[in-house]
């Protein structure tokens, strides 16, 4: 079948001309990325990453980021564009990612907004609380609070200043409690002040038009294992070596999956193949929340039952069925 093309003149754009936004969601391994470029290249489209971990510049392939090969078929956005020693969120990616889209409709491209992490859809579409950045100093004093006190106490610290953040939140959360002890600290306001200033509107006004992938779980756990094997294959190790031993272990990069099972094997306390292993188990686990994600909080306009190097031409001919006027 012969792909269909883009037909708007870019540059000359107008709103009624433009195309909607695209969002190709899925597991991890699922083949979103493979999928992407293949409809980029067919209706002429740029890809937005919205994969938490592909932001950071030093982990390309442990966070399997597009290779510069597959970067240089179609343009690409925001991957790799942030140190493993910035904190990243999902207010901070919709920040830069909502110009992004603009800008790449505007020049009458279809943006494609790549990636399985539901936070960043979902803040896409719905918008989120106006949360100021947290300045670093106040973060690790919540940080260094919570390992000196412990987390029952901390639990209770953060429930005389924000009962409603510490009600919803149980004393094992760590990451939560800090998060909201600091914006409380920083700000004056709870987090329930905060969202309460969310906009009704979303940050979009842009029709979307999503893709699901849900390969066979079987299928899916085979390729999260081979998938493991060739990044240790592809340097992977060398790609965790090279990280400075002392960041922080809150950071965000640092919950990289297959990292800190990397790091052990590295530090002599097990065997490679046991890091493999472990890291393969907790991807396969990931995954599947993944998939119950995008089952209860994702309503998706093409749901494919397979993975995305594998349906192109039909995933095409659905495309080019949605949007006639535009292919």
């Amino acid at each position: 079948m012969q792909r269909p093309m883009q037909n708007v003149n870019e540059g000359n754009a107008t709103i009624a001309d433009q195309p909607p936004v695209l969002v190709i969601a899925g597991p991890t391994a699922s083949g979103k990325s493979h999928l992407a470029i293949l409809v980029a290249e067919a209706f002429g489209g740029e890809i937005v990453n919205a994969d938490s971990m592909q932001v950071y510049r030093e982990m390309a392939i442990l966070t399997a980021r597009p290779s510069p090969a597959d970067e240089a078929r179609v343009p690409h956005h925001l991957f790799g564009v942030q140190s493993i020693t910035e904190i990243s969120s999902a207010g901070a990616w919709l920040r830069v990612a909502v110009p992004v889209i603009d800008d790449i409709r505007r020049r009458g491209r279809w943006p494609i907004v790549c990636g399985g992490t539901g936070l960043y859809l979902k803040v896409l579409r719905e918008g989120i609380a106006p949360i100021p950045d947290i300045p670093a100093e106040v973060i690790a004093l919540a940080q260094r609070l919570y390992e000196e006190e412990g987390a029952a106490a901390f639990h209770s610290r953060l429930a005389a200043v924000d009962a409603g953040a510490a009600d919803r939140l149980p004393s094992a959360d760590r990451q939560r409690l800090i998060r909201a002890y600091a914006i409380k600290q920083a700000t004056g306001q709870t987090l329930d002040e905060w969202q309460a200033k969310q906009s009704a509107e979303p940050p979009l006004q842009d029709p979307f038009f999503t893709i699901v992938l849900t390969p066979p779980r079987d299928a899916l756990y085979a390729r999260i294992d081979q998938r493991f094997n060739a990044m240790v294959d592809a340097g992977a190790l060398k790609e965790v070596s090279a990280l400075d031993p002392k960041l922080d272990i809150s950071l965000p990069a640092l919950k990289a999956l297959g990292l800190s099972e990397f790091r052990r094997h590295l530090d002599g306390q097990c065997e490679l193949a046991d890091a493999v292993a472990i890291a393969q188990k907790v991807t396969r686990n990931f995954a599947k929340r993944q998939v119950t994600w995008f089952r209860n909080q994702l309503t998706a306009d093409i749901e494919i039952q397979g993975f995305g190097d594998q349906v192109g031409e039909d995933v095409y001919r659905r495309i080019a069925a949605a949007f006639p006027d535009r292919t």
